[in-house]
């Protein structure tokens, strides 16, 4: 039975709502200042985890693709969005991300072949104008590596999910399957940059370890999942249009778990980014069906004779 157009809306959203709560995870259960461990904790084992639940592994052109999927999704964006974020002030970080719209579209024009609407590029405008107004602080000074790997992450992600689109996935792939193997890719593109920047991993406690496993398996493996589901039963812009969801449930949760004020032009900046999250799902085409090509790639299940 298809599901309706509003509950894959509903499903795929859940992708971003979900990275809107790692801000508070992470400075509320996790070690400081271990943002590569951080990373490679969420990609790896959630990319692990999905291979043995999938037990499909690519074979031909799909072992690059996969490998380069997994750097653009996960292993560049994952250290560029942390590094910046750590060094921008006022969410800076994220009102560029939240410009994802307006980079996915620019980059449809060159890999897709479908040229943005007007009206998708207002929209994608008010969205980041809403985010600027919900995040974005006057505190603090422009740091140049910080705002060129802002840039850098938003360009990487906003790659991946129209290549992700442009490639669609092999016949007989299931998401769960391409998610495991870009998740996989990426941790293991991040796994020697983490210890050779922050050596040993930290010592764990409790609330360390749960938090951990909440970014590992809801933040990511089930995040990720949704999201990519989403990229092939939707167009590129119209998912990207739901990322502004992320800083939104941020600022939420700041204000609903930890004590922290919402003011009249957030509110109002809330509004914005959230109604311009609703239209962007209205102002694209429906993604293109995979060519002839795009479906001859075979895949080898997980612990067949080709693979001993």
């Amino acid at each position: 039975m298809a599901m309706s157009r509003p509950a894959l809306i509903a499903l795929t959203a859940l992708a971003p709502v979900s990275w809107g709560t790692t801000y508070a995870v992470t400075t509320e259960f996790l070690p400081p200042d271990r943002p590569l461990f951080t990373a490679l904790v969420r990609a790896l084992p959630a990319g692990l985890l999905l291979l043995t639940l999938a037990r499909v592994l690519p074979r031909g052109a799909w072992w690059w693709k996969a490998a380069v999927l997994g750097a653009l999704n996960i292993g560049a964006f994952f250290p560029l969005l942390f590094l910046s974020a750590y060094r921008l002030p006022g969410g800076l970080a994220a009102v560029v991300g939240s410009a994802g719209p307006l980079f996915v579209a620019g980059l449809s024009v060159l890999l897709l072949g479908q040229r943005p609407s007007a009206r998708t590029l207002v929209t994608g405008a008010v969205a980041a104008f809403g985010v600027s107004l919900v995040v974005l602080k006057a505190a603090g000074s422009l740091d140049t590596l910080g705002l060129l790997a802002a840039v850098a992450s938003t360009a990487s992600m906003s790659t991946g999910t129209v290549l992700t689109q442009r490639w669609g996935r092999p016949e007989g792939v299931g998401p769960l399957a391409l998610t495991g193997w870009q998740l996989t890719a990426g941790g293991l593109l991040i796994a020697p940059l983490a210890f050779l920047v922050e050596g040993a991993p930290p010592a764990l406690d409790g609330p360390a370890v749960g938090g951990y496993l909440y970014l590992a398996v809801a933040n990511t493996a089930l995040a990720y999942w949704l999201w990519f589901r989403g990229i092939g039963r939707m167009t590129a812009t119209q998912v990207t249009f739901l990322g502004p969801l992320s800083p939104l449930t941020a600022a939420v949760v700041g204000w609903a778990a930890l004590g922290q004020a919402l003011t009249a032009v957030q509110l109002v900046g809330m509004g914005l980014a959230f109604g311009a999250t609703v239209a962007g799902q209205f102002v694209t085409r429906p993604p293109r069906k995979p060519g002839p090509a795009e479906r001859k790639a075979a895949v080898v299940p997980v612990g067949s004779a080709a693979q001993r």
